[in-house]
């Protein structure tokens, strides 16, 4: 057995009129993210990050906001297409660690649904998905409530 991790980081604007979606799960929220799909960080840097660890490039060569099939599209068919094509070259996913750096609103209560949105659509045991909130303390664009983050480590497992 062979194993790998993957990184993955995704970064959007805050936007107003915009529903905040991480996930796959609607937080209630005076402001969105701004992107060309859903804009959903968090499921973009998990997306990066197994895509990372089969060194099958990022989401851009696999989804190009240049393309309009793309425009307001489910960031969770993102995540389904990475999971298909790592399980294609013969990996399974053993777990993924993952924190969302944001200012407000606060997440905490939203944290089981998240992981058991992300669990569903990825096919895994809820225990297998950690999701973290952190805010950046007043710091650069997420601090001062400009931008949303997300960060993202998984470990795949498989034979070569």
């Amino acid at each position: 057995m062979t194993a790998r991790v993957g990184q993955g980081w995704d970064v959007h604007r805050i936007a107003a009129e915009r529903p905040l979606i991480l996930g796959g799960i609607a937080i209630p929220s005076e402001f969105g993210l701004a992107g060309h799909s859903d804009a959903v960080v968090l499921s973009h840097a998990i997306t990066d990050a197994i895509l990372g660890a089969i060194a099958a490039g990022d989401l851009g060569m696999h989804f190009p906001d240049s393309d309009p099939r793309w425009k307001g599209c489910d960031s969770l068919q993102f995540l389904r297409h990475a999971c298909d094509l790592a399980g294609q070259a013969g990996f399974q996913i053993v777990n993924v660690d993952s924190t969302v750096i944001l200012e407000r609103p606060k997440l905490k209560d939203h944290r089981q649904a998240i992981r058991e949105s992300l669990a569903k659509t990825m096919g895994l045991d809820v225990g297998r998905i950690s999701v973290k909130f952190k805010t950046a303390e007043g710091l650069g664009p997420a601090g001062e409530g400009r931008s949303a983050e997300a960060q993202a480590i998984v470990l795949i497992q498989g034979r070569l």
